[in-house]
This record gives structure tokens, sequence and C-alpha cells, in this order.
């Protein structure tokens, strides 16, 4: 089977606006978490969010013209942006491939035409299309290989590696560009995730979303966008491509349960991890790190403990397990690539990213969840979950190249 390597990073969130700002903030230990501006905070139960600066708006231009850009919400502009950063990253002179090789896919669930972006009333039409951030890819660097977008709630960009990863190995494509973007904290998504109970109603940015505590009580929303470059083994040395480390392994299913709660005890989470180890032909005792759903939410947080205890067995004790939630907020569509990014980041540095916020333990939960400073290990294999609401489940497997 075609091996598939990652060749290019790009991320705008809210604690930084590329890759290295965002890495660096989150092995700092640093959090995104204030109170939101967007909207009247005194509307909702929730009041906290991970909202990204306007800053990033100023650093689009390196990669779009104005004029592409006035028909996008700001949404999509995240999404834009890291698009941008990654595909400059890897390094591909497109016009000496072949780009009817090359997919586009992005993770998303909706391009947040609501609120302020209506306001201008311009280019309805283009900003409520769910698939113009991908053409928008492949108008701007002349891709005309497959390009759509996923949208499987949180699991959306989950779903756009596994999917890019097997158009590779199947030879239909060489390279593919995959991304996902995050709502933008909004009236309709505040009152929407407020209706379902899923999001946290403290009002304190320090406490607000701490996954895997005894006092959680709910997400908290963040902004943002993330893509990866991922090309096969041949097609990434005949261009003698820069390659951070292989991604070996993907899962995408769904629990076919319910629409906002996981299975019970865990069940559908741990097949989508046996689903990704099987995928990447490896046993659980290989696993070093395991970047977590870890939303913050009382059910999400106890079943995917007992799911990592049921897949790893007398191994789950000895992995480190960390969700970077409490940092970046819960990016929705973007939270697989994103997290994706930081796991091949502790592979590239051997540095693994804190949960931050962790104050009091839930006896009921008993791994070790890096609470509030990274470490440092050496590590070769992690794995990253998204579990969305639908029962849509993706796990991503990244191991470092054999010397």
């Amino acid at each position: 089977m075609k091996k598939v390597l990652v060749t290019g990073l790009g991320a705008v969130t809210a604690v930084g606006l590329n890759v290295s700002d965002y890495w660096n903030a989150l092995i700092q230990g640093k959090s995104g978490m204030k109170t939101f501006t967007r909207v009247s905070p005194e509307l909702y139960d929730t009041s906290v969010a991970c909202e990204v600066d306007d800053a990033f708006e100023q650093l689009t231009s390196k990669y779009w013209k104005k004029r592409m850009l006035s028909a996008t919400t700001k949404s999509a502009r995240m999404g834009l942006l890291s698009a941008g950063e990654a595909i400059e990253d890897c390094g591909a002179d497109f016009s000496a491939l072949d780009t009817g090789r090359i997919a586009v896919i992005y993770g998303l669930a909706d391009n947040s035409y609501e609120g302020a972006e209506r306001e201008t009333k311009s280019h309805i039409t283009l900003k409520r299309m769910p698939s113009e951030v991908p053409a928008m890819i492949a108008i701007r660097y002349g891709i005309k290989g497959p390009s759509f977008n996923m949208s499987t709630a949180c699991a959306s960009s989950g779903y756009a590696m596994a999917l890019a990863k097997r158009l590779i190995t199947a030879g239909i494509c060489d390279m593919a560009i995959v991304g996902g973007l995050s709502y933008l904290v909004n009236d309709t998504v505040l009152k929407g995730f407020n209706q379902l109970l899923a999001m946290s109603s403290n009002p304190n940015p320090e406490t607000a979303c701490r996954p895997f505590t005894k006092n959680r009580d709910g997400f908290i929303m963040g902004e943002g966008g993330g893509c990866i470059i991922l090309e096969s083994e041949e097609h990434a040395a005949a261009r003698n491509a820069k390659v951070y480390c292989e991604f070996a392994g993907a899962s995408m299913c769904c629990e076919a349960f319910n629409l906002t709660a996981p299975m019970t005890d865990g069940k559908g989470m741990a097949e989508s991890m046996r689903l990704a180890l099987e995928d990447a032909g490896i046993a659980p005792q290989e696993i070093e790190y395991i970047n977590a759903h870890g939303t913050s939410t009382y059910l999400n947080d106890l079943y995917e403990t007992m799911a990592v205890k049921e897949v790893f067995g007398q191994y789950a004790q000895d992995i480190p397990v960390s969700s970077v939630k409490a940092a970046v907020g819960h990016t929705l569509a973007a939270c697989a690539v994103l997290e994706g990014i930081a796991c091949i980041k502790a592979l590239e540095t051997g540095i693994l990213p804190p949960t931050v916020h962790f104050d009091e333990p839930d006896p009921a939960l008993d791994l070790n969840y890096i609470p509030n400073q990274a470490v440092r290990k050496d590590i070769r294999t992690v794995l990253s979950n998204s579990f969305g609401f639908g029962g849509h489940n993706a796990s991503l497997i990244f191991r470092k190249i054999s010397e």
C-alpha cells in the first residue's frame, strides 16, 4: 500500500495566526479564551469563546486578492489563510505537477453567514456556498482534481483527512490539500449550542473549559482554520519535498446511535480507534500519545477515557493524553486538522502539549492528561480523535518516518 506523507501545514487560531505561533502557544500553556466580543455576552448562558484576532485579515493579502476575498465570510477567510500557509510550506510548484491528480477537500459545517456577515448584503449566494473554500483554492492554484467539502459535524476535517488518504493510497490522487474551518462566534451558533446544553455556562475564561476535570460543564467555541498537505511517498520524493511525518492510519465511521450523545460507555469511540489502528497496521502498544477529542463535556470525557482503556488495556495508563480545546476552544469542523497539526508538531519536537485549566481531577478519570504543563517525550506514533454529533467519528494516526 502506498505511504501517505505530510508535507505542509497551515493554521489560524485564537492563540496564533500561523503554525509556529499556534504551536508555541500550546506548549507554553497559553489559552485564547476570553469574554467574547463579536456579540453581546449578556444575551447567552455562555459568555466565553476563543475568538481569532481580526489582525489575521491583513495577512490574507499575501495569498489572496481582495477582490476574491470580498465574496467570502470571515470564517472562510480563516480557512483560506491557513491554506495559503500550508501550500507555501509544502513548496509545490503546481505548474510542474499533474494538477488533475491533486485533490482539495475541506471539512466544514457552515460558512457562518450569520449576524454581522449579513449586514453587507453582498455576494450572498457565494458566501452561503458550502464548497466555496475548496473551489477558491482550486481556482487560485489551478488544481483540477476532485474539489469538494465534507460535513460531518465535529469530525468533518477528520473525514476529509481519511478520505484524502484513501484517494492517495488507491492511486486516484498523488496529493491532497485538506483543511477545515470553524463557525464564527455569532448569535445563531450560541443560541443553538446553548439549547443543546453543550456549552459551558461558566463566565470565567480560566475555568470555562477544563477537559477531564471534576467540575467540567461543557465546551467553549473556538474560531479558526487549518490545512494539511498530503502526498504519496513517490510524489513527495519526485519533487524532493520536505516531509514532516507519515499519515499512517485513519478511520471514519458512524455510531448510528444518537444525534447528540455518544454511544454508551464509549463503544463507538473505541471502534473508531480500533479501525485507525487496523488501517495503520500497528498494535495498540505502539501509540505513545493521544490527542483526545476532550470537549470538557461530562459524557465525552468520561466515555473517551473508557474507550481508551478498552482499546489500550494495560497500556492505557502509560499513554499521555491531552486535549488542546482548553487552549483554542472547540473548533468544530476544523478540530481534526488543527489537532492533527498539534500531533505532527509533537512528533517533530518531542514535546507533548498539555491540557490547560486542569484543576480538580475527576476520580472517575484516571489517565495521564498532561495537566497544565507540556512534557518532553521522544515519540514515534500518535493518535488523534474527533467525535461529532450524529455519531460521526474519526481517528487519525501519525508516525515518524523510519530512518
